[in-house]
């Protein structure tokens, strides 16, 4: 009874944070970014780059709508290849913010575009950097992050500056090179307070010193695809033997490795390390030859 109580307040909790973070995404887009022609980075510049673009049609879609719908594929491929809970939360977080986006009017609270920038950036960054801490994302990006770490350990770098790049590129035609370089710094502003709310690095390496190894490393196989060092250890001060576990994660996992830690072995010392780069296998199949 205990555990499932535990379950429901967790996933009570990330529901909650879910939601939070979708409506000051929507705030952010609604009230400062869209007004002001400054476009966000990722899937949502792109969703708000084609509403601006059908705007002069007969065929003009808002931002939101465009939102839900470039998340559906992202969303389906993601429940295939990432897994279930990580995919389900991620597509709430898409669907409310699509929701708060018809209700909130796009209306600037100033017209000065620096602000908007910066306020955007700022606002819809926290509801992103909650959102990602919690063990979920908003959508788009983040997904297609999870799903090339999981099929193949590929540089997600790159195609996210290429995509960013081309959203700047975009503005600078369609609004002016003024409002390109407004674009510029809400996409600075946005990465520097997820940065600071969540990690920003890409992978992490957590070692683990546990007494329950064993239960451990079989939970963290169940629910992670990732490879695991077992390295025997002795405590400094107790002299009892140990085991140190050595994982390395994406950042959109540590949440979940988190919450198997605290449900294994609450008093297992764990230690988190930014990781610049890895070489060799990533994940946990092993192919022999």
């Amino acid at each position: 009874m205990k555990i499932k109580w535990n379950s429901f307040y967790q996933d009570s909790k990330v529901l909650t944070i879910v939601t939070l973070g979708a409506l000051l995404n929507a705030a952010a887009l609604n009230i400062f970014l869209i007004p002001a022609k400054v476009l966000s980075g990722g899937v949502t510049g792109i969703a708000q780059l084609l509403s601006t673009l059908l705007e002069q049609t007969p065929m003009h879609v808002g931002t939101g709508i465009l939102l839900l719908l470039f998340n559906i594929p992202v969303a389906y491929v993601g429940w295939i290849k990432v897994g279930h809970r990580f995919t389900f939360y991620s597509a709430i977080s898409v669907l409310l913010t699509t929701l708060f986006m018809e209700f909130i009017p796009v209306h600037p609270l100033t017209e000065d575009i620096l602000l908007n920038a910066v306020f955007g950036g700022v606002v819809q960054s926290v509801g992103v950097g909650i959102t990602l801490k919690f063990g979920a994302s908003t959508g788009g990006m983040d997904i297609i992050a999870m799903i090339l770490s999981r099929v193949k350990d590929r540089p997600f770098g790159f195609y996210m500056f290429a995509l960013n790049a081309v959203i700047i590129l975009s503005a600078g035609f369609l609004f002016g090179w003024r409002r390109a370089l407004y674009t510029l710094l809400e996409l600075y502003v946005a990465t520097r307070i997820v940065d600071a709310i969540h990690t920003s690095y890409v992978k992490l390496t957590a070692w683990v010193v546990t007494d329950k190894a064993e239960e451990l490393q079989k939970a963290i196989y169940a629910h992670l695809e990732r490879g695991i060092t077992r390295i025997p250890s002795k405590g400094g001060f107790t002299g009892r033997d140990r085991d140190t576990l050595m994982i390395v994660i994406t950042r959109y996992e540590l949440y979940e490795l988190r919450r198997i830690i605290q449900s294994i072995d609450p008093f297992a010392f764990t230690n988190i390390v930014e990781t610049i780069a890895v070489f060799g296998l990533f994940r946990k199949e092993r192919k022999l030859k």
